[in-house]
């Protein structure tokens, strides 16, 4: 082929997809590292009961969870980023291979608690992506009729910041009418759905952390970045 019909383009960058590649050589055997996050800081709150129970399924099906506390989290760029709170936020996100984002949906979006925690976690820290390539479930509360608003806006932001949102998601309509007074969730088919989603996650989870490194490789950056060619098709 010649050159010359692909004028914009660095062929010597083109990399030919491999499905080789796809077959990790080495397989990681430690537990699935989920981080959770919700998204209100009242006492009883829905959406952290709801994260919660999301957790103990997790954990039953073999994967390893932490749950950030948004509470004294200050205001995004209000602080230097060496706040401890921001610093334990992005550690986190780092540590983790999958996330769970649960938020309640407030005036037909998601709450500032939950919009601030994602945005103290950028896109890029130095050679570092907090967020790229791991696995994303959603989950939103509602205090009437069911709505996807939240997980919506969760979704967008989830692919802005370069995550594999599955396909799946939780929409509990209702909340104050979900949970017993010891803040379980009670026997329903929204029950039935976080099973469901957290099953989904974990599985996506397991087929993706060894190979996300490849699936994520970009021609754009190994034009920015490359400073000798590779390898032609």
């Amino acid at each position: 082929m010649d050159d010359g019909e692909f004028p914009a383009l660095r062929r010597d960058l083109l990399l030919r997809p491999d499905p080789a590649r796809l077959e990790p050589a080495v397989r990681a055997t430690h537990k699935p590292r989920v981080l959770l996050l919700y998204g209100s800081l009242r006492q009883r709150a829905y959406s952290r009961l709801l994260t919660l129970e999301a957790a103990r399924l997790l954990d039953l099906m073999g994967a390893e969870c932490r749950i950030f506390d948004p509470r004294e989290l200050p205001v995004t760029n209000t602080v230097p980023v060496d706040h401890p709170k921001v610093q334990e936020l992005r550690n986190l996100s780092i540590w983790s291979e999958a996330q769970v984002w649960c938020s309640p949906e407030m005036h037909g979006a998601i709450t500032g608690v939950i919009k601030n925690q994602i945005d103290w976690i950028p896109l890029q820290v130095g050679a570092v992506r907090p967020t790229q390539g791991r696995v994303l479930a959603v989950m939103q509360v509602s205090g009437g009729s069911q709505s996807f608003n939240a997980v919506n806006t969760l979704r967008l932001l989830g692919r802005w910041m370069r995550m594999v949102v599955i396909p799946n998601q939780s929409s509990v309509a209702r909340a104050y009418e979900q949970f017993d007074e010891a803040g379980r969730m009670l026997p329903s088919p929204y029950y039935e759905r976080i099973v469901d989603v957290m099953e989904e996650l974990l599985r996506f989870t397991w087929l993706l952390r060894d190979r996300s490194t490849y699936l994520v490789d970009r021609y754009s950056e190994r034009k920015a970045a490359a400073p000798h060619p590779v390898d032609r098709l």
